[in-house]
């Protein structure tokens, strides 16, 4: 069985004085948490431990019973009151802060040897212990009740006394069919919303390579780009058949709303000429990029999901793209470059974890010239705008339009890309040899770029990684669709793109 795990986000109604008092109990669970931490430092076979066992020893080394009259360091010392299971979520929170610097000071540790060893200078410093701490309060079951689709319970610390509130929760309610965990009281910014993990278990997808062994099996290759197209999706079967095509649009605008807020950066900053060391500016318009991007990768994974999902994909396949750097140019140019492949990789790691969540999986192939290979020869294709004529020559990259001069294919070049990426996953699963594409000679090759640079493994059986994909950026790569529109000239059937933005 497999685990799907995702996290509700609920917004609430409240009375002004409940945010006074949203904000001591995180105070209070803060200094419990940071007490804990103290303890577990002090104490640090705590960690060799399972976690009820190391939940057991801090409670004996902390909390006053009948039978452990005089803890070695009582928590009453610091934050009297404090109820069983609020003082528990606090224990566990710090034993995941301990168990995270632990890790990390150990695999320091093993770099700083790796060094000695080869004898080079290291200058790494060590990780350190959290020094602030600003954990949201976890609520464990006794720490709310009464939850219902419009309203829960919630036991706050008002600095005085304990007391129970009532709280009206807005937007979605949970989903069916997921199994609810304990919510957390989260800040965003002025306001206070309440987070709730949510988990479904399910039967466990098979591996790759077990799936395309049935004919039935349908695949989704996905070509992302820059500009106008941001994904172009085509649904595969496991012999080769192309059943469906669609075209996720809205490059421009997001490109054109990223420049204008960068340029606008870029003008704040003429004026003054100085930048604040370790102080950030234009807060504001930065907030309204994140927001922007954030947005935009979580619309168009979803949309991609839904496409293979509406069609019964159960495979997910990308190309795995690295070593990017951005465009050169003015500051709004290079900087709206990089964050669109930033996005790239958001909108990746996004539709990774949603199509675990619907029981797909998620491969990537190699990227090496899957704009430039022929989808039905593997010969070398011309790509070109529609205005260069009937009989265009040479490779343009970014252009719109694919024709391929050996065996008569045209069509639009970022579709043939998406059915060279399904047909490398075949490739490779069925071990089947294909011609080896052309080598370029030097200058004649674009790399293409992505936000996304480490591997993640299809045939896991647990939960998809969520790591966030490391910032890097290239110049405009191969298949990357621009201003020009053409349509498919190819003998196939694409569905017209539905409109994704009605305005940014």
């Amino acid at each position: 069985m497999a685990k799907a795990t995702k996290t509700i986000t609920q917004a609430m109604q409240y009375p002004s004085r409940y945010a006074a008092w949203f904000t001591t109990t995180q105070a209070l669970f803060n200094t419990v948490a940071s007490f804990y931490f103290e303890v577990i430092t002090a104490h640090e076979q705590v960690l060799l431990l399972s976690s009820h066992k190391a939940l057991h020893a801090l409670e004996t080394l902390t909390h006053a019973t009948e039978e452990n009259p005089d803890p070695v360091m009582p928590l009453d010392a610091i934050a009297p009151q404090v109820p069983a299971l609020f003082r528990r979520a606090a224990i566990h929170a710090a034993l995941g802060s301990a168990h995270a610097f632990e890790t990390s000071l150990q695999k320091w540790r093993a770099r700083k040897e790796k060094a000695a060893l080869k004898k080079k200078r290291f200058t790494e410093h060590p990780p350190v212990p959290p020094r602030t701490w600003n954990r949201s309060p976890t609520f464990y079951k006794g720490q709310w009740k009464g939850r219902t689709a419009s309203s829960i319970l919630l036991k706050l610390w008002t600095g005085a006394s304990w007391i129970w509130v009532n709280v009206r929760l807005l937007s979605r309610d949970l989903p069916d069919g997921y199994e609810p965990g304990s919510p957390s009281l989260v800040r965003h910014g002025s306001h206070w919303r309440l987070h709730t993990p949510v988990e479904k278990t399910f039967t466990s997808p098979g591996k790759v390579a077990v799936q395309l062994a049935h004919a039935q099996t349908r695949i989704c290759a996905i070509d992302l780009n820059l500009d106008h197209h941001l994904a172009v999706c085509t649904i595969q079967t496991a012999d080769g058949s192309t059943v469906a095509t669609t075209f996720l649009s809205g490059g421009k605008r997001v490109n054109g709303r990223r420049k204008w807020l960068l340029g606008r950066i870029a003008r704040n900053r003429r004026k003054t000429g100085i930048l604040a060391e370790n102080e950030p500016d234009n807060l504001a318009l930065w907030e309204k990029i994140r927001h922007v991007d954030e947005q935009v990768a979580h619309l168009i994974s979803a949309r991609i999901v839904h496409f293979a999902r509406q069609h019964q994909a159960s495979v997910l396949v990308f190309e795995h793209l690295g070593k990017l750097k951005p465009q050169k140019g003015r500051y709004s140019r290079r900087g709206n470059s990089k964050r669109a492949f930033w996005m790239k990789g958001r909108i990746f790691t996004n539709a990774k974890y949603k199509a675990w969540n619907e029981g797909m999986i998620t491969s990537r192939v190699n990227p090496r010239n899957t704009s430039r290979e022929c989808a039905r020869c593997h010969g070398l294709i011309v790509r070109y705008h529609a205005k260069q004529g009937p009989e265009p020559e040479g490779y343009t990259p970014g252009a719109p339009l694919a024709w391929c001069p050996a065996c008569g294919m045209k069509g639009h070049a970022d579709r043939n890309a998406s059915l060279v990426i399904g047909q490398r996953l075949r490739t490779r699963v069925h071990h089947q040899e294909k011609p080896r594409a052309p080598l370029l000679g030097p200058g004649e090759r674009d790399e293409k770029s992505s936000g996304v640079v480490r591997s993640q493994d299809a045939n896991s059986k647990g939960g998809p990684s969520r790591r966030r994909a490391r910032r890097h950026g290239t110049g405009k790569g191969h298949g990357t669709a621009h201003e020009d529109h053409a349509r498919m000239v190819a003998p196939s059937a694409i569905p017209r793109p539905l409109p994704l933005f009605s305005e940014l």
